[in-house]
């Protein structure tokens, strides 16, 4: 029975979770969704709302982490694909690509929070872009045998340049996005050659 419960709680949870993420997108943004209408829209009574989350802004932190945390997971996926021989940009590039063009609403969040008012929102946005540049400075290290000093700052390029273009991305039509692809693949290529071109002559 109680694992029943606790099921059924979860459940209830992720329907809260769902719920306001169906409520985001480009002209609705976190900040001006309202309690009872994420509650309507989950199918559970205001108060029930309480039973899972303190307040809006506690929700607005999960949606930022699972957010980030389904980005990266993704990413890994797409570095194990490169071990099988492909392309380390190309895979990239496309994996993200990939999540802004399915998650849309998921990718404004963080867009937006990134510089929201909430000190708590920024904090979260900027530990998982945080995150992302971590794993990838390991990655480089890896397999360019850079010092963690030169990898992170190459790596805290290429997730910047590579955000920027999600957030280009989110307001073009197919064949401007698939442009904007092949631009932010050359671009990244740019990158990666000038840092390993820098190294062999410092």
């Amino acid at each position: 029975m109680a694992g029943a419960r606790a099921l059924q709680k979860e459940k209830t949870r992720q329907a809260i979770i769902d719920a306001a993420l169906m409520h985001l997108s480009a002209e609705h943004s976190f900040a001006s969704m309202s309690l009872r209408e994420v509650a309507r829209e989950a199918g559970i009574a205001p108060t029930s709302f309480y039973r899972h989350f303190n307040d809006m802004e506690e929700l607005g932190l999960t949606l930022v982490d699972e957010s980030g945390l389904t980005l990266r997971e993704l990413m890994r996926k797409a570095r194990q694909r490169i071990e099988k021989n492909g392309s380390v940009i190309n895979t990239s590039v496309e994996t993200f690509m990939e999540f802004v063009e399915r998650n849309p609403n998921i990718f404004r969040l963080l867009l937006r929070e990134r510089s929201g008012t909430s000190v708590k929102f920024r904090e979260a946005v900027a530990r998982e872009i945080s995150h992302f540049k971590d794993e990838l400075t390991e990655y480089l290290m890896a397999e360019s045998d850079y010092s963690q000093e030169y990898a992170f700052t190459l790596a805290e390029g290429l997730v910047t340049l590579v955000f920027n273009a999600g957030a280009e991305a989110l307001d073009l039509n197919p064949i401007e996005r698939e442009k904007l692809k092949e631009r932010t693949i050359l671009q990244l290529r740019f990158i990666t050659f000038g840092a390993a071109s820098t190294r062999e002559k410092a």
